[in-house]
């Protein structure tokens, strides 16, 4: 079934008589349907919608996306305040959305929207997270591009799946991510970068320069130091991302936790314990926590959340051993 968002925008399309988006909206709806199997009211909705009369335009694809196997599609429902980081971070995520939600009016100066993104930071500091909110917060399709499928050793065919990437990029409008876009993206000086490899990214660069789609493309790297430099003015904003700060560790407990248990109230000791681990591990620790409180029907308590965060960290110390 549609959401109320986009039954909303279907409403709003048919008032504004903007043929265009009223046959975007309804193509967005047939994909999630197929996505639940509802094949024939699917391509019931797809024939309807072939039926809407618009001027040329990037619209979402329907067929495309469900038989290119390099994009995993999803219609995310996450929201830029469940995401915490600075407030620095925070403001450019927010001016990015903000710019995409008036890009027609920034047209008209001759102007366009930050459309091209790319994300550093170190493994679960959100960099995903933030594609999946900036998809939701736009009402667009998120699209994760499979590194896997995309890079192969054959010559010449990497860059040629690159190619069909873009074309998605450019037809069907939706939040495009990179995820370890350093696979694609590594400096060409470096010793250990075979020519294919240049080639690839002699590829991405090309193709990121000519897009002028309406699609938002999201790189995201754990290192930046491996990224060629001519990457860096291709793109409109470079977003990096820290480990928390004891502010931000103190934050993560009191979201996660405190909608459990409002008594809840991170100790300094809990906070300075965590704060060399990432988000993603915090939360980690945070579930566990609530999934053995559901279990066992006890409090969370502070030395049950320390006694996980130490079995985390023992994990580290094995790996570096």
């Amino acid at each position: 079934m549609a959401t109320a968002d986009q039954l909303k925008s279907l409403i709003k399309a048919h008032n504004d008589n903007d043929n265009e988006k009223f046959k975007t909206v309804v193509l967005q709806i047939a994909a999630y349907e197929a996505k639940l199997n509802h094949d024939s009211f699917a391509r019931e909705l797809k024939k309807l919608a072939d039926k809407t009369g618009s001027k040329k335009a990037n619209i979402f694809n329907f067929n495309q996306q469900l038989a290119n196997p390099m994009l995993e599609m999803s219609f995310p429902n996450d929201r830029l305040e469940d995401l915490i980081v600075s407030d620095d971070i925070r403001e450019r995520i927010q001016r990015i959305l903000n710019e995409y939600k008036n890009r027609n009016k920034l047209k008209s100066y001759g102007m366009s929207n930050r459309r091209k993104i790319l994300i550093e930071g170190k493994p679960g500091t959100g960099k995903t997270f933030t594609a999946s909110i900036i998809a939701s917060e736009t009402r667009l399709p998120l699209y994760i591009v499979q590194m896997d499928k995309l890079v192969t050793k054959f010559m010449g065919e990497t860059s040629t799946k690159l190619r069909q990437i873009f074309d998605s990029v450019e037809n069907s409008v939706g939040v495009y991510l990179f995820d370890e876009f350093d696979a694609i993206g590594a400096d060409r000086s470096l010793d250990n970068e075979v020519g294919e490899m240049r080639r690839i990214l002699n590829s991405f660069l090309q193709f990121i320069e000519q897009d002028s789609s309406d699609s938002i493309i999201v790189a995201a790297t754990n290192n930046q130091k491996l990224l060629d430099q001519a990457l860096f003015r291709r793109f409109d904003d470079v977003l990096h991302y820290p480990m928390p700060t004891e502010s931000e560790v103190k934050h993560l407990y009191e979201y996660k936790i405190a909608s459990f248990q409002s008594t809840f109230a991170p100790s300094k000791k809990l906070v300075e314990k965590s704060i060399v681990l990432s988000h993603a591990e915090i939360i980690r620790v945070c579930e566990d926590a609530i999934k053995e409180s559901i279990l066992d029907n006890c409090e969370i308590t502070q030395s049950k959340l320390l006694s996980l965060v130490e079995e985390r960290l023992r994990i580290y110390n094995k790996k570096e051993a």
